[in-house]
């Protein structure tokens, strides 16, 4: 037996959840990359929004979590980021995080923040 939840039901579980850190729109944004994954597999993925909490965080911006993940020095950030010291804190790095997400997992953008998998 299974339930089918639509797209705003499974937003508002996970934004709703105590213990996650989803605002409303990145909610949204992540559930309907879900179900375009699903459209494209052909296949129907089964949501668990403590999974999802678990896999996924949201952030503000690239930055922001290119300082959650790699910490605030930027001697390190330059050297993962395959950028020059000159380069860091520019519209460049902004480029090279999203291409470092990219190569590493996956990183849904939408209207007011950016939606990151673990990894």
């Amino acid at each position: 037996m299974k339930t089918t939840l639509t797209t705003a039901q499974a937003a508002h579980m996970l934004a709703n959840d105590e213990n996650s850190s989803f605002s409303l729109p990145g909610a949204y944004a992540l559930v309907e990359y879900l179900e375009q994954l699903e459209e494209d597999m052909g296949e129907d993925i089964e949501f668990c929004h403590v999974a999802l909490r678990c896999d996924y965080s949201e952030y503000d911006s690239l930055q922001k979590w290119a300082d959650d993940y790699f910490g605030k020095n930027s001697d390190w950030r330059v050297g993962k980021l395959g950028i020059t010291a000159a380069d860091y804190d520019t519209w460049r790095e902004g480029e090279a995080i999203r291409e470092y997400i990219e190569n590493n997992g996956q990183l849904i953008e939408f209207d007011g923040g950016i939606i990151v998998s673990s990894f």
